[in-house]
Formats: structure tokens, C-alpha cells, sequence
């Protein structure tokens, strides 16, 4: 279980996540749609997340989105410990309806982002869409996640960023999964 609560002068984020849950999802974040991804990438994979965020919405979103994206970092660095006996590395493919999203992750302490996708709308809604690299990269840089996110085709942003949460927790949660074979850090220079 990880539990981080991050409060600066622009927002106040509590996140509580813990990796072996049923899927389940609290969220209040401001940001509507962002609360939809998240209870997908929760409930895809099986996930217990809490998170309630405040932040100063009425300039825009960039703020609250990032905030999340660092708080939700630290908690999975913090659920996921001294990343023992995991399998370390995950990936899926999600289509949805016409687009498909492909993530490859590595839990190896060193943060990299690489966001690739087709040309999207700007909002989703009231989100832009352009804050989905920010947040990946703040949950990537703060998750200790090299983070490959791909989105090989689509043409409606709802359907491939939906494909993106969706892949992202099951990516996530076949890397963090247990392997019996392994006692100690999957890592040959014994630590991640």
C-alpha cells in the first residue's frame, strides 16, 4: 500500500493505491474524465485507488493532472518497495472499438517517458489532451517506470486514450506481479 499526500500552493492531492486490490476506485479529482481513466486503469488492473485532489481548476487543469501524476508515482514507488521477487517488466495491447494502445514498462527505477500517438482532438470534453504526456511523465519519473506508451492506430481520442489507461494497468500489474522463481531483485547488479 502506498499513501502520498502532496499539497504545494497550487493543489492538495492524497492518493492511497494499493497493488494487490480488486479493482476498485475512489476519485475526485476535478478533471471528470480523468476520473474515468483512472477507474479504468484501477479496474484493468485490479487496483484499489483512492484519490482526492484539489487544485486550481479554474485556470486550467495542467496543475491538478501533473500533481496526480507525481502523487500517484510516489505511491506506486512506495506500494511496490524494494521491488523484490517481481517480474519487473509488462506489456499489453488494448483495442478499443477502432484504435489499439500498446505499453511497455519496465519497473527499473530509471524514469523515461516515450509517448508516441496519432494526431488527437485537443479536449476530450473539458480535458486536453495535451496534459496525457505530463501525467504519464510525472507518474513515470516519480514511479521509478521506464514507460513506452504507444498508440499504433485510431481516430477517436476518447477510444485511444481510453486504450492507453486500459493497457497501463495491465501492464502494470504483470509487472508488479510476484514470480516464484525469483527470491531476490530481478535486476543481474542486484538492485533496481
Amino acid at each position: 500500500m502506498g499513501q502520498i499526500h502532496r499539497k504545494t500552493g497550487e493543489t492538495d492531492v492524497r492518493v492511497e493505491f494499493n497493488l494487490d486490490g480488486q479493482g476498485r476506485a475512489s476519485l475526485q479529482t476535478g478533471a471528470p474524465f480523468l476520473d474515468h481513466m483512472l477507474t479504468l486503469f484501477a479496474v484493468h488492473g485490479f487496483f484499489d485507488l483512492t484519490i482526492q485532489a484539489r487544485g486550481d481548476l479554474e485556470i486550467d487543469a495542467h496543475h491538478t493532472v501533473e500533481d496526480i501524476g507525481i502523487s500517484l508515482g510516489e505511491a506506486l514507488a512506495q506500494a511496490a518497495g524494494e521491488r523484490k521477487s517481481i517480474r519487473r517488466y509488462g506489456e499489453a495491447h488494448v483495442p478499443m472499438d477502432e484504435a489499439c494502445a500498446r505499453v511497455v514498462l519496465d519497473l527499473s527505477n530509471r524514469p523515461y517517458l516515450l509517448y508516441e500517438v496519432p494526431p488527437m482532438s485537443a479536449r476530450v470534453g473539458d480535458f486536453e489532451t495535451e496534459l496525457m504526456p505530463e501525467f504519464l511523465r510525472a507518474l513515470s519519473q516519480r514511479g521509478g517506470i521506464t514507460l513506452h506508451v504507444h498508440v499504433l492506430y485510431g481516430s477517436n481520442t476518447h477510444h485511444m486514450i481510453e486504450a492507453v489507461f486500459k493497457a497501463l494497468g495491465r501492464a502494470l500489474d504483470q509487472a508488479t506481479q510476484l514470480d516464484p522463481r525469483r527470491g531476490g531483485v530481478p535486476s543481474s547488479k542486484g538492485v533496481l
